[in-house]
């Protein structure tokens, strides 16, 4: 690391470490009960699980995104962060507010709107927080001895993440006109803004990574930003077919749905055409497979089978079946835990000086976590592709669907075993390398890292 107080990051990191194992421990609750195995029941029901699992991805994730840009927007603006004392405050209220709102969801103190069910008081303390953390990285890059296209996406990205927020608290007595407003949220969250946050997370590894010239990445940042604004603004529409809301949603949505995998083919052809253009071998070669891996696996899962199950036709049988989760673990996966877990896996060495590369333990949380990924979509296809014909084509009741699956949903426990398996491999590494150091400042030039400032 260059800068003392990207230490931070490591906090953030490991937080997102803990909630990642939570999220999953959440999974297994729901697994199992769809196998008829609900002993947990009159503790954890099924919809608390189901949205402390929800909940705590997105929270995962952000708080990955903020450890990213602790770590990022120093690098980039060549300044500290503007107050190291704020960052730790910060962080701090994000898991008291967390912790609160999991409580919550088990004593039925939540309201009931998917993925935004913390109570509205709690959305109030979000905002605050989310504040302090973007007027701490807005006056870091503001201060910053140099501004770049890299930085100031993910900074926008994070600024836009936390306006469109706002929507989703404003209260309404309609229950369309307060879906239709949700989406603004959780549409133009995934499918809009956070990918910008993870275009200039992507933009910073390969420019570390590969060697290739900041010019040329950032003109394909450029392209990234410019195709996610055509299609993921107007592509929310998909989502308003069966609301109430009028006819030419359908056509609206169900077009620029089409358009919307583009941003992510986008991603990965300029992944893997700077790999290719690369000039030498970075000794970090894990970091490069989670890096190119996201943003290939990003265009399967949020490019490729979004747009298989959304357009207007398919989307009539398809809306609200596991068919969605299909889609939904892998876009979630790609997009945006890979990404986050590239600039972990990236940063670690330099943020504690230990080298431990490529070590057979960080290779196997790889294969084994995008192997179960895998499976675990293959699982949920599998089992919406027969909830789909036995609900909507055969008609038969909804709770003697779920009993015809459950046989589904073992080989789903079994990819998320393998799955699992790789995540802890991935946290024992991380564990491994210990808390940052004073010391580690500098190892970045050490480690063969091209000067942001010679490749300008």
């Amino acid at each position: 690391m260059k800068y003392k107080s990207q230490k931070i990051a490591y906090w953030f990191f490991a937080t997102c470490m803990l909630l990642l194992s939570l999220q999953i421990v959440y999974g297994f609750i729901m697994g199992f009960a769809r196998m008829g195995f609900d002993g947990l029941h009159d503790w954890i029901p099924f919809n608390a699980a189901r949205a402390t699992h929800t909940n705590l991805l997105v929270v995962w994730l952000l708080t990955g995104f903020m450890g990213a840009a602790h770590y990022i927007i120093p690098d980039e603006s060549e300044s500290e962060i503007y107050s190291v004392r704020l960052a730790y405050i910060q962080l701090l209220s994000l898991i008291v507010v967390g912790v609160v709102s999991i409580i919550g969801f088990h004593f039925n103190v939540w309201e009931g709107r998917k993925f935004l069910e913390i109570p509205r008081p709690l959305d109030y303390l979000v905002v605050i927080n989310v504040l302090l953390f973007l007027f701490n990285i807005g006056m870091t890059v503001w201060k910053g001895k140099k501004h770049t296209t890299t930085g100031l996406v993910l900074y926008f990205g994070l600024f836009s993440a936390a306006l469109l927020y706002l929507p989703g608290m404003i209260e309404f007595n309609s229950q369309t006109v307060d879906s239709y407003f949700r989406w603004w949220v959780v549409h133009l969250w995934v499918e809009g803004v956070w990918e910008l946050i993870m275009g200039g997370i992507l933009s910073f590894l390969l420019i570390k990574l590969t060697g290739v010239d900041r010019e040329v990445i950032e003109k394909w940042l450029y392209v990234i930003v410019g195709l996610t604004f055509l299609s993921g603004i107007l592509g929310t529409g998909h989502h308003y077919y069966y609301i109430g809301v009028p006819e030419y949603w359908k056509w609206i949505g169900g077009f620029f749905s089409m358009l919307e995998p583009l941003a992510f083919l986008a991603m990965a052809m300029f992944a893997v055409s700077m790999y290719r253009k690369s000039g030498r071998n970075h000794p970090n070669t894990i970091s490069l497979y989670w890096t190119i891996g996201s943003a290939i696996m990003s265009f399967v899962g949020a490019g490729f089978l979004g747009f298989a199950h959304t357009l207007p036709q398919v989307n009539l049988y398809t809306h609200g079946t596991l068919i969605t989760a299909m889609h939904g673990h892998l876009a979630f996966w790609g997009a945006y835990a890979m990404i986050v877990l590239a600039i972990i896996t990236y940063s670690m060495p330099l943020l504690t000086g230990r080298k431990l590369w490529n070590n057979s333990i960080g290779l196997f949380a790889f294969w084994a976590s995008n192997i179960g990924m895998l499976g675990m979509t293959g699982a949920f296809a599998v089992a919406g592709i027969a909830q789909v014909y036995l609900e909507r084509k055969f008609g038969l009741d909804f709770l003697v669907v779920q009993k015809e699956i459950q046989v589904h949903f073992l080989g789903l426990v079994l990819a998320a075993l393998v799955f699992t398996s790789g995540i802890v491999a991935f946290i024992w590494n991380f564990i491994k390398f210990g808390t940052p150091t004073d010391e580690a400042v500098g190892a970045e030039a050490a480690s063969g890292d091209i000067s942001l400032s010679s490749r300008s």
